[in-house]
């Protein structure tokens, strides 16, 4: 392995994210290269500051109201539970049971997981475009052409992110990065606007209920879109509206 294709791995090996083989070939790497084990350190140190300084999140009562009101959809009235009983108790009785369990289970499982993937999703992606920043890694192919920042994100992943040019709009390409959303890789598009920086990250759409259109994370603002068949999700001090302008533009 030599170092520049330790670069392109070492934040996921911070992060816990290669493989066995993988992470070997990376630690004899880092024996021998004082250049790369400095940058692991740096991002470990990084990891320890974010972690620190990240906020603990509860779940808000919203969650709960949503929770009970599906469950309360998906119930028969007392009445119709009372007449099937009755009707059905010589041969489905305990069948009902398990299958009311199944359905308290799988109402409460969804709604949490998707809560959760989603509310997770909006800190991660804020936490990532801190790590960035801070870590000085914000871009891997520096350039403002999108035909050179596409062909190079495309080798490295297995589906093909738009990029667009919306120069003219003020919103200046900068390049991207390959960077992680939910323990996959995913495209990370770079743009200036004004003195704003903006990350972008595209990935194919998930079996998920999407992210909120608008959230803000830690005085971040984090919006969302969907369009050509992918999921857009962009991070910035900028404020909310333009964010969001932007966003919709760029998913086009």
């Amino acid at each position: 392995m030599n170092c520049n294709e330790a670069a392109a791995t070492i934040a996921a090996y911070a992060d816990g994210e290669v493989d066995r083989l993988r992470s070997h070939t990376i630690r004899k790497h880092l024996r021998t290269c004082p250049s790369c084990a400095a940058k692991h350190q740096e991002l470990l140190a990084l990891h320890a500051r974010i972690r620190a300084e990240i906020p603990y999140f509860k779940a808000p009562s919203a969650l709960r109201e949503r929770v009970l009101a599906t469950f309360a959809d998906a119930t028969p009235a007392r009445g119709d539970r009372v007449r099937s009983a009755d009707r059905w108790r010589w041969m489905t009785g305990g069948a009902l049971a398990g299958c009311a369990a199944t359905i308290v289970a799988w109402v409460i499982g969804t709604a949490i997981v998707d809560w959760r993937t989603n509310e997770d999703l909006a800190v991660e992606a804020v936490t990532t475009h801190v790590r960035a920043t801070l870590g000085n890694h914000r871009v891997e192919v520096a350039s403002s052409d999108q035909h050179t920042v596409k062909p190079w994100l495309s080798a490295r992943l297995d589906y093909s992110p738009p990029v667009r040019d919306l120069a003219r709009e003020g919103f200046a390409l900068v390049g991207g990065r390959i960077d992680y959303l939910d323990r996959r890789p995913v495209a990370a598009l770079v743009y200036r606007y004004r003195d704003h920086m903006i990350d972008v990250f595209v990935r194919p759409p998930t079996t998920h209920a999407p992210p909120a259109a608008l959230r803000t994370v830690r005085g971040f603002n984090v919006a969302h879109a969907t369009g050509s068949g992918m999921d857009w999700l962009a991070v910035s001090d900028l404020n909310a509206a333009e964010l969001s302008n932007f966003v919709a533009r760029v998913a086009q």
